[in-house]
């Protein structure tokens, strides 16, 4: 526990409420005649923590960010995805408690179980330590990246590619997948974007969607 607080920059009054984050039903159900209880009451307060957390940052952001553009953008800070990747940061997989019939499964590496655990821990910090405490854990680990993404969002490379690729008659644009590489659970994608049958850009991401953005902002540095 003392490695695993070093990582999130919190140290508990109450370890028994970071014991909870960490530890799933199935750890619960073997073992009855502790009283234990699983990290899913914390995880349903910190979703809401988090997603509130999430929503004023992007609200007192400078310059101001549409409402439709703010809810798409914080829909994607704290997806599964995201928080997957917060979790592999921090290693949580290591620390969590895990029947055994869950571990066979490979339950210390499900995204899903990983993301759920990363928004119980911000439940865990905002009890034992205040509102403030958990904001500050949710900027250093989950928004950490929040400017590249709004960056990222605030342009559409696919719809600006276009409009300049139809200034000339008869253009035609084509993605092509080119890479796939990493675990089922956290792909890589690789996308070339064509005109005319010439590839002009190349991008990668974490989703189809992602890649294919990337790939039409290459091209329009290039061209």
């Amino acid at each position: 526990m003392n490695t695993f607080e070093q990582s999130i920059g919190y140290q508990f009054h109450d370890r028994e409420l970071l014991l909870t984050a960490l530890t799933h039903s199935s750890y619960v159900n073997e073992h009855p005649k502790e009283h234990l209880e699983s990290y899913e009451r914390l995880e349903f307060l910190g979703d809401s923590i988090l997603g509130l957390v999430t929503a004023e940052y992007l609200y007192h952001r400078n310059p101001p960010i549409p409402e439709g553009r703010m809810t798409r953008i914080r829909a994607e800070l704290v997806c599964e995805e995201s928080l997957f990747a917060v979790a592999d940061t921090l290693n949580i997989g290591h620390y969590m408690r895990l029947g055994r019939g869950e571990e066979k499964s490979e339950g210390r590496k499900r995204p899903s179980i990983l993301a759920d655990m990363v928004e119980a821990v911000i439940a865990a910090i905002s009890i034992d330590g205040g509102m403030e405490a958990a904001r500050l854990f949710i900027l250093k680990h989950v928004l950490r990246n929040a400017e590249d993404k709004i960056l990222s969002r605030s342009r559409d490379h696919k719809t600006e590619l276009q409009e300049l690729v139809q200034k000339t008659p008869n253009s035609k644009i084509q993605y092509e997948l080119t890479g796939e590489t990493g675990p089922d659970h956290l792909k890589t994608f690789t996308y070339t974007v064509f005109v005319n049958g010439s590839p002009v850009g190349t991008g990668s991401g974490h989703s189809k969607k992602e890649a294919e953005q990337a790939a039409a902002g290459d091209a329009l540095s290039k061209l």
